[in-house]
């Protein structure tokens, strides 16, 4: 395979296994310099190596991002696991944030998209390393349970790092 390739395979497995889940952590380097995460909820859209959030314009991560665009973004679902790293900018764009409005986000955000409180983090993800195990959390605990007999490592899964 080509750079290229690799590069592609790489990244639709980093969006299939972000797929399965729709929270993460969202990290900023705070004005104090300490890491600092938070859930957020990922906008549904085609992972194409940006990731939309919405958020309060006052809110600290808000405050974090325009002093500090370098993020991490963290996703756990089932057996596997995403670190994300990249850059934030704040996006204050109407026809965005309408294109985006969920049921999910009108529960946090009174004003609608429309609301000058809301705005949108947009990340450009740099690169990704992620974990897969095979099988189910009961599977790998077997796994892990045969390498304590055996004395052999056990087979948990991949782990690969991605240029995004």
């Amino acid at each position: 395979m080509t750079s290229t390739e690799d590069r592609s395979a790489g990244a639709a497995k980093v969006a299939e296994l972000m797929s399965e889940s729709k929270l993460c952590m969202f990290t900023t380097t705070g004005r104090d310099g300490h890491l600092l995460s938070r859930p957020m909820a990922l906008q549904e859209t085609e992972f194409d190596g940006d990731l939309w959030f919405f958020a309060r314009n006052a809110s600290r991560k808000v405050q974090d991002v325009r002093a500090d665009s370098s993020v991490n973004i963290s996703f756990q679902s089932g057996t596997s696991w995403v670190s994300l790293s990249g850059t934030a900018e704040i996006v204050d764009d109407e026809d965005k944030k309408k294109d985006l409005w969920n049921k999910a986000a009108a529960a946090w955000f009174d004003g609608g998209p429309e609301s000058g409180e809301v705005v949108l983090i947009k990340v450009h993800a740099e690169g990704a390393e992620y974990w897969s195990a095979p099988g189910s959390k009961v599977s790998t605990l077997i796994a892990y349970a045969k390498s304590r007999i055996t004395g052999e490592k056990p087979d948990v899964g991949t782990n690969d790092t991605v240029d995004l």
